[in-house]
Parts: C-alpha cells; structure tokens; sequence
C-alpha cells in the first residue's frame, strides 16, 4: 500500500529529484498492532534530515497523521517507509523556486527473519566495498545507498546475515543495514559517526538504555582487529531489533551479558511502544 502526498498511489513524477539525483531522506521503521514504533523519534531524525539537506520540512503532524492511517490498514506485523525527496524541477544540479517536497508512505509485509537470530546470533562478515567520508551528510538517512547496494551484493544466501562496512581509513563504522555495537570487559562500544554512517533509532535508544542503566559507553574508532577483539558484538536496526553476532570471519562470538540486558530493554520498551 502507498500513499504519495497524501493520495493512493505510488508513480512518482519521473522528474523527481529522488528519482533523478536520490536528492531525500527516509525512515524505516516497524508496524505492530497496526501502530508505526517510535514514529516521533523517527520523524525527528527526518526533519533533521530535511535541515541538513535544505529540504522545507513536510509538517510532521500530517506525516505522522498518514503513517498511523496507513498502519490502521495492515493486518500484521509490518514495515513502514517514509521518503521525504526535493520534488520535481530544477535544472541539472540546480534547485527548483519554489520547492515543493513529495512524500511517499509505503507499507510492505515483515521480513521472514529466523528466530534464531535473536536467540543465537548471526553471522557476519566484512565488506570489501568502502564508505566515502563526508561529515556534512553523517548520520542523517539520505537516499544515496549505492554503497551499501554494492556491499550487500557481495554475497547471496542466507549462510549470512550482515555484512560490516569500513571507510577508506580501515575504521569500521556499521552494518549494511544496521549500527554495530561491541562489549569489551563490561564496556559498551560503538564507532563514532562523526564522518559518515546513519545515526539509527535503536543506537540511540541504546546508548540511552546504557545511561539509564549505568554502563560505560565509549564511541570511537575501531580496526577490525579490535572488532574480532571483542568479547560480545550484536548490530541494531529499528526492525531487526537487537540481533548477536555468533560469528565474523571465522572469529566465533558468545551472545553475552551485557547483549542480552540490551536485549530486554529494548524488547520492554518496544512492547510499552506498543500499548500505549
């Protein structure tokens, strides 16, 4: 199901800068009880995104007022997209005068994911394709994804899960689709992303979680020898959850501790999420 400016439909203007240049933002984000998780947290980072790109910002009260109608439609559990692009016109490079933004809503069933992984963990490798540094676009969820298109086309099969991606610095940054976390002697690390790399909902939910509860946090840079150095890793997205890492590499990983604490944090969480 989609709704394209608040209408049925789903055929975007061909000249349309997100089609054209991938000149948007989006949000991914789970649909339980026919209730989009997290909608406000999400539609922050988009406005955020919209700033940074110099996007006019779509009014959030009609965003979120059309992702809940279009929730209420689905019958299970679900994946909800927002994009946010530039609109339609323009020269080339040039901006349209005035900007009209698009905004399309698009519902799509839930991914099939095994339980095991988020019982016993996943297996990871690292990607030959590279992440470009460009602090002015880090964090923000931008359309331009060819490099994790590349990277995740680099091997087929379900023997693995994720895929660890580096910048041109040999410093690991994150997942194909998920933000990459690991425990060293009771200590809560994650690479920084102030050079590139999306900020998810779920890492800050987590990093919230581990001031709340106290753990030690350190963000920084990391080889991926110190990454296999590590003695629990576990990635996050805000529709995987919180899934262990079991094996990288030929490096084999315990789901942990301090994993599992994450864990049922953000499984509390997510079911206030959605009561409430």
């Amino acid at each position: 199901m989609f709704l394209l400016n608040g209408e049925r439909g789903h055929r975007v203007d061909v000249s349309d800068r997100g089609f054209q240049y991938g000149d948007g933002v989006f949000e991914t984000l789970e649909v339980d009880n026919g209730k989009p998780l997290f909608l406000q947290a999400h539609l922050t980072r988009l406005a955020l995104g919209c700033r940074t790109l110099g996007i006019p910002e779509v009014d959030s009260a009609l965003l979120s007022k059309e992702a809940c109608e279009l929730a209420e439609q689905s019958g299970c559990r679900s994946v909800l997209k927002l994009i946010v692009t530039r609109g339609s016109g323009g020269r080339g490079y040039r901006q349209p005068e005035p900007i009209h933004p698009t905004r399309l809503l698009a519902l799509y069933p839930y991914p099939d994911y095994p339980e095991s992984y988020q019982g016993h963990g996943i297996v990871a490798r690292f990607c030959r394709q590279r992440l470009a540094v460009n602090p002015a676009l880090a964090g923000i969820k931008h359309m331009n994804r060819l490099e994790q298109v590349m990277a995740r086309a680099e091997w087929s099969g379900d023997a693995i899960q994720e895929g660890l991606m580096l910048d041109y610095q040999d410093r690991v940054v994150e997942g194909t689709m998920s933000n990459l976390f690991l425990v060293k002697q009771g200590v809560l690390h994650t690479p920084t992303l102030a050079a590139c790399g999306i900020n998810g909902i779920l890492r800050q939910m987590v990093l919230n979680f581990a001031a709340r509860y106290n753990v030690n946090v350190v963000e920084n840079n990391y080889s991926r020898e110190s990454i296999l150095d590590a003695d629990e890793l576990f990635v996050t997205n805000s529709v995987i959850g919180v899934w262990p890492i079991k094996q990288l590499e030929q490096q084999g990983f315990e789901c942990g501790e301090l994993t599992r604490k994450v864990q049922l944090w953000y499984a509390a969480a997510r079911a206030a999420e959605v009561s409430a």
